[in-house]
């Protein structure tokens, strides 16, 4: 009797008798039947059956029995094995996808490229910008001064103990007003901002990223850098000098204070050295550091918020990464801007 086999793989059943190839492919074994004959088309060239099982291709082929009287018809297996390359090497690239901090950081550096070329194109959402403004600026000036007092005070009870021991007093002034200008001042500023601003920035721009808001801003026509980030880079860039500015004030201010309270260093005493100390390019210094700070902590908060995936989770993961991300290009920068700005051997305090 005539009977067709499907090959396949992985599976062995038998209806009436079944033998396993050498090849590992076992051979299962149907009657034949005039439907199936009238149903499959038995010619002499390849013949290949498509079951549809996803991703399994099963081959229907027939073999001849010269024991049930008829006439034996043979059906070769397709042989051709020009099917899609599985190398190991091409399988390996297609499932390898970049380290997510590795494109999370080129994302920021393309967001500065746009940010820069539609401020000086004037595509700036200027209302927006002027919400952010008042956020970063007037809401943050509290918390931003409240710290830089008491870093000062901290930092004058160093100072001062030290070198009134060495009679050096009248020297305690510059130090400080150098230290302020050059580093404290703009470091605990951004410090301040990165953790009260940033993290705002990465949990709204993530929040809306995941919700679909910034498509459907697409959507309407709107660019989301020209309506959320630009206004929130410009902001930050504008408010952070003068936060800087109003810090190193009032941590002077402070200082001055405690040495005059504690530890008897008359405050005209302070406020002379200091103003023989200082010179205009610190405050400049200090305003260039607070600007760069500013773009840091602007650019890295946006870039990591609409770069968020997974929900509530990845909204939490991209708030505690983007401040963490921000605090390390603050310290990085400083050091950077420090080191070129500051070369040589200083004669700030010969005078004191």
């Amino acid at each position: 009797m005539q009977t067709a086999s499907y090959l396949h793989p992985f599976s062995y059943c038998s209806y009436r008798r079944g033998s396993v190839k050498p090849d590992g492919w076992n051979k299962l074994q149907i009657p034949y039947s005039s439907q199936l004959a009238e149903k499959v088309a038995l010619i002499g060239r390849p013949q290949t059956c498509k079951l549809l099982r996803p991703l399994k291709e099963t081959r229907l082929c027939a073999v001849p029995n010269t024991d049930d009287g008829h006439h034996p018809v043979s059906v070769l297996e397709d042989s051709n094995t020009n099917h899609a390359p599985t190398s190991e090497g091409e399988t390996l690239f297609s499932k390898w996808s970049p380290p997510r901090h590795l494109w999370r950081g080129l994302s920021a550096f393309i967001l500065a490229g746009q940010v820069i070329i539609r401020t000086l194109k004037g595509k700036v959402h200027w209302k927006n910008t002027l919400q952010q403004l008042r956020r970063v600026g007037p809401n943050s000036a509290g918390v931003c001064l409240l710290t830089a007092a008491f870093v000062g005070m901290a930092f004058t009870i160093q100072f001062v103990r030290e070198f009134t021991r060495l009679g050096l007093s009248r020297a305690v002034g510059g130090v400080l007003a150098l230290a302020f200008a050059r580093e404290l001042s703009p470091v605990v500023t951004s410090i301040v901002v990165a953790g009260r601003i940033g993290s705002a920035f990465a949990a709204e721009l993530g929040t809306m990223q995941v919700s679909e808001q910034t498509d459907t801003l697409r959507v309407l026509g709107a660019n989301p850098v020209d309506y959320l980030v630009t206004p929130r880079v410009i902001a930050t860039c504008i408010a952070l000098p003068f936060l800087t500015l109003m810090c190193f004030t009032v941590g002077m201010a402070s200082s001055a204070l405690l040495a005059d309270g504690i530890y008897g260093v008359s405050i005209n005493i302070i406020l002379e050295s200091a103003r023989r100390a200082l010179k205009p390019w610190d405050i400049i210094s200090a305003m260039i550091k607070s600007q760069a700070f500013g773009a840091i902590i602007s650019i890295v908060s946006c870039a990591w918020g609409v770069t968020t995936m997974g929900g509530a989770k990845g909204v939490g993961e991209s708030t505690t990464s983007a401040v963490v991300i921000s605090l390390v290009g603050i310290f990085i920068a400083d050091f950077v801007l420090s080191y070129f700005f500051f070369q040589g051997v200083g004669d700030s305090l010969k005078n004191l």
